[in-house]
Order: structure tokens, then sequence, then C-alpha cells
């Protein structure tokens, strides 16, 4: 007959009963409480004990991470954050082009208002800077030692002779010129003595005798209106070209020798010269006419570009940018002339056939 009232034994529990149980006992897991404390730290607060804080109870887990919460369903989608295309620019410092072109401007039509000789000694001075220019580059670029004295002395005396002889005293200043340079390359070893006085007769015509047209434009009775006007085209069909070239220009014009200059760009210079050349004509010279004056835009925007594409050739040559560096953004003296020197005898011949040279 079996016992009932018999009843097992609590198993006791603690470290001793742990020491005494057999390797296949598992112990009962930990369960933690709602704030996220096992029993044994709650007995351990309940006995005023502070409970364990070691690696083995805190950093075993570590600390989650709240997860983002997604956007509204109507906030804005984020947007490609690429950078935006760049703006077309000017190749110089366009402030200090526009501030060193507007003090040349007021030294020309200074001179031109007080005296006309002064503006003559202008022409001088941009000729004997333009000739160390160039012969400093070709000597430099080329070992092209063409003489500079000779030239400097001799261009001087050509402006002169055009403003006081007209054209056959430059044609004789240009001659003796060209002697100078002969004779003077004499005294150095004949080594590229042919090559040095080409270059220096080429530097001759280029530079000074180009030049001593604008001196014999002077000498009219109207003859500051006709250099005003002069020099009015040739930057009214450089402003026309660079417009109209950097806006809508896209078809090259001479890519091999200026890949900056456009047929529209020329387009340009040709429509602004135009205009200009007629109010010129009919408000400046006397005697013009507005059809004249439309003939005379269209040449000069013509021999301006010629000009320029000309000096361009030049340095593609020498393998410069620029042709000097006195001033701040245009360059050198040169850079400032390679459209004035060519288009100063068209100007000087077509006011000669329309109004006459008095």
């Amino acid at each position: 007959m079996n016992d009932t009232s018999w009843q097992p034994e609590p198993v006791p529990a603690g470290p001793a009963y742990d020491a005494q149980v057999g390797p296949h006992t598992r112990p009962m897991p930990i369960v933690p409480d709602a704030a996220g404390r096992d029993f044994d730290d709650r007995e351990a607060r309940d006995r005023g004990v502070a409970a364990d804080s070691g690696p083995l109870f805190r950093a075993d887990t570590p600390p989650q991470e709240p997860m983002p919460s997604p956007p509204p369903p109507h906030a804005p989608q984020p947007q490609d954050a690429s950078p935006p295309p760049p703006k077309k620019r000017a190749g110089r410092d366009l402030r200090a082009a526009i501030g060193v072109g507007v003090g040349l401007g007021a030294v020309i039509f200074a001179s031109l208002l007080i005296v006309k000789a002064v503006f003559v000694g202008v022409i001088v001075v941009a000729v004997v800077v333009g000739l160390w220019e160039l012969t400093s580059r070709l000597q430099e670029q080329k070992g092209i030692r063409a003489p500079l004295v000779p030239l400097a002395v001799g261009g001087a005396a050509m402006v002169i002779a055009g403003y006081v002889r007209g054209a056959e005293g430059a044609w004789v200043a240009m001659a003796l010129t060209v002697l100078a340079v002969l004779v003077w390359r004499m005294t150095e070893p004949p080594e590229d003595y042919l090559k040095d006085v080409t270059a220096g007769a080429f530097a001759a015509f280029y530079v000074p005798f180009l030049a001593t047209f604008v001196a014999m434009l002077l000498t009219a009775d109207d003859g500051p209106q006709r250099v005003i006007t002069f020099l009015l085209l040739t930057v009214v069909s450089d402003t026309g070209a660079y417009a109209v070239g950097w806006r809508f220009g896209k078809t090259k014009l001479a890519p091999r020798i200026s890949p900056g200059k456009t047929r529209e760009g020329l387009f340009g210079a040709v429509a602004f010269a135009m205009v200009a050349g007629a109010l010129c004509m009919e408000f400046l010279i006397d005697g013009g006419a507005w059809w004249q004056g439309l003939l005379l835009g269209l040449a000069v925007a013509v021999s301006a570009t010629l000009g320029d594409l000309g000096e361009s050739m030049i340095k593609r040559d020498l393998g410069i940018k620029d042709m000097g560096t006195l001033l701040p953004g245009h360059g050198g003296i040169m850079d400032r002339l390679d459209s004035l020197l060519p288009t100063a005898p068209v100007v000087w011949l077509l006011l000669a056939a329309f109004v006459g040279t008095g």
C-alpha cells in the first residue's frame, strides 16, 4: 500500500547545489524583468547591495540605435547634387581690360583735343614700344636679332615724316630705315645676316610704316574727327565680334590660327562696324554720307579681323600668347595694335576717295 502523504523534499538552490549537480543538469535561465534587469539584480537591489556593472552584465550587448523613421509620404525627394554647367568666361581679366582701355582712350582723346602734334607723339611712343616688344620676342623665341636702334629711330622719323610731308615723306623714311638696318647689322658676325635684316625690314613695314597712316589722317582739316572715326570703328568692330561670337559663336572662322574666332563673330563685327560707320560719316566727317559709312564699316571689319589673324599667326609661330605684359588684361602694345595697324591705310584710302585728303 502506497503512502500518499509522502512529498518530495525541495531541492536546495545556490552555489552548494550547483556544485553537487551533475554535468547534465541545465541551470534555469535568468529572465530579465521589464526594466531590463535580471533577478540577481533585483535581489541585490532588495538586499541593498549594488548590482554588478562589469562587462558581463552591461557591455555584452551594445546599445541598439533607433531605426530611422520613414519620410512623410509627401516629403520632397532629394535632388541630384550635380554641379551646374560652367558658364562661358572670357579669356582675360575683363575689369583690368576695361580699365586700361578707358585709360588709353582718355589719353588719346585728350591729346587729339589739345594739339595735333601731341597725338603724333603718342603714335611715336606706341611705335617704339611695339618695335621693342616685337624684336624682343623674335630674339627670345627664334634667335632672330633684328636691330632695335635703327628701327626705333627710323620708325619715329617715319611717323613724323608722314605727318609733315605726307605719303612721299613716309616712303622716303621707310627706305632710309631699311638701309640703316642693313648697315647696322654689318657690325656683327655674318651668321644669320639675311634672316636678321629680313626680319628688320618686316618690322619696319609692319609697325611704323602702317602707323604713319594714322598721322596722315590727322593732317586733314577735320583730322581729329577722322582719327576718332578710325579708332571708333576698329573698337566697335572688335566689340561686335566679341559680343556676338561669345553669345552665338559656333562655327570656327580659322581654327588653326585663332580658335576663339567664329563666323558668327565676324558677322557681328560687320554689322556693328557698318552701323557705326554710317553714323560717323553722317555726323563727324565733313561732306560724308551714310552709305559711304556702310562701305567704310564693312572694310574696317574685314581689315581689323585680318589684322588680328595676322598677329595671331605671328604669335603661334613664336609659340607665345601675348607680345608683352605692359597692359593688364590686354597683353602688350602690339596686342592692341594688331587690328589698328592694317586698318589705318584702309581708312585713309577710303576717306581720301570719299571726301578727299584736305
